[in-house]
């Protein structure tokens, strides 16, 4: 291992800057970005990686950031990408955050002062007993606080700000991607992968500290539309056929005590119902369906379509139209035939500092279209907890070490070439 000098870091600063801009995305906007705001992050990215040297560093009209680092070495390495999202979840507000410092962390319950009702409390965060010493940042109850993904952005830029800094650090050329919209299922629908050529990528979209994941979920949505039989209440009976009564038998007839978010874990997966339109004469349900297997994934489709088909018999003056469309698949298909590109990311982390350890995703990253798309590419922890969430939160020092594990990639990559 090559003696590498003190690291310094900006990583703090960095995240501090970026989470008090609103970036959040919005499922209901066909355009990309499905929000204009989050190119006013991208723009302050693509100035910052300028001032550290990467010249080529550029945003696109779809929100994409583009950079390079070039090589310092007359090896002949493979090019590697690191990435991160730009956007934060439409499932809890990012407008207006007010970040805290809970310095040099002792343990106890983090209270949140714009909001005394949200408190962070390691009996639902066991994550925190890791962090004695530590410098923890959260929202101040009333915003998620946006760890997810701008920890992951900030350390991107740190590690590229480092490696440019100290040339005596041998590494080939490395190329930066900053995404819009992977919140909602496309942030890489418009990437453009010849521009960024590169061979292999990471996502720094984990959570703690050490893991490496090489597994995601496989996902598909369904659609189902019913049509129901709609009739005047005062003179409805033997006639109306109420799709919002049939809408919830359906949900009602599905597994409660398994197959749901709320009843597993590890490595089951699951159907979840994320939404229901409906009136008297028409219904849609959307379900998401999960499982780190093609034959779960299939096996779980056709239940739900089976309770469906049962449901609709005792209505047979209505129909319904049953779609499945596919989200995702598990990246581990494609990462298996690449065993290095984990190999050496499990060194990074060894090399940082931590103990690594290989883990599995319940969701998705960008990663995982990446590497259908030609671009392997597992996932690295940015030290996140919590997403989503007003009761968010990220250890200063957690960061600190993904910037390290970037920076020992890069070299490592160069080592081994």
């Amino acid at each position: 291992m090559p003696a590498f000098p003190p690291f310094d870091y900006t990583v703090l600063d960095r995240f501090l800057r970026y989470v008090v801009i609103d970036t959040q995305s919005d499922p209901a906007s066909p355009t990309t970005p499905s929000t204009e705001k989050q190119k006013n992050l991208g723009r302050l990215l693509v100035t910052e990686l300028r001032e550290i040297g990467l010249s080529d560093a550029a945003m696109d009209d779809n929100g994409y950031v583009y950079a390079t680092l070039p090589a310092n070495t007359d090896k002949a390495v493979p090019v590697i990408c690191f990435c991160s999202h730009m956007d934060t979840s439409p499932d809890f507000t990012g407008a207006d955050v007010k970040p805290q410092i809970v310095r040099n962390y002792q343990g106890g319950d983090i209270a949140l002062p714009g909001d005394k009702a949200r408190v962070i409390r390691p009996a639902d965060h066991p994550a925190l007993v890791n962090q004695i010493g530590n410098d923890i940042v959260t929202s101040d109850g009333r915003t998620l606080l946006g760890a997810d993904d701008k920890a992951g952005l900030a350390e991107i830029v740190d590690a590229m700000r480092f490696l440019k800094a100290h040339p005596q650090i041998r590494h080939g050329a490395i190329k930066v991607l900053f995404t819009p919209d992977e919140e909602i299922g496309r942030g890489v629908d418009k990437a453009d992968l010849k521009r960024l050529g590169a061979d292999f990528a990471y996502t720094m979209d984990g959570s703690t500290a050490g893991i490496i994941e090489d597994e995601t979920f496989s996902a598909d949505a369904a659609t189902i539309t019913i049509t129901g039989l709609a009739a005047h209440p005062g003179f409805a009976r033997g006639r109306m056929e109420n799709a919002i009564r049939i809408a919830a038998r359906i949900v009602d007839a599905l597994p409660k005590d398994t197959c749901t978010p709320e009843t597993t874990e590890g490595r089951d997966g699951f159907l979840h119902p994320v939404s229901v339109a409906s009136e008297l004469g028409e219904a849609k349900l959307q379900y998401i369906i999960r499982d780190f297997t093609e034959d779960g994934l299939r096996d779980k489709s056709a239940l739900l379509e089976r309770t469906v088909r049962d449901v609709m018999r005792d209505f047979p003056r209505s129909t319904c139209k049953f779609e499945v469309r596919e989200q995702y698949r598990n990246m581990k298909v494609v990462l298996d035939r690449h065993p290095q590109i984990v190999a050496h990311a499990m060194e990074a982390v060894r090399r940082a500092g931590l103990t690594p350890q290989k883990d599995s995703i319940r969701g998705g990253t960008d990663g995982s279209r990446l590497s259908f798309m030609g671009l392997p590419c597992p996932n690295i922890f940015a030290g996140g907890h919590a997403f989503h969430s007003p009761l968010e939160w990220v250890s200063v020092q957690d960061m600190q070490a993904a910037v390290r594990t970037i920076v020992h990639l890069s070299a490592i990559w160069e080592e081994r070439a």
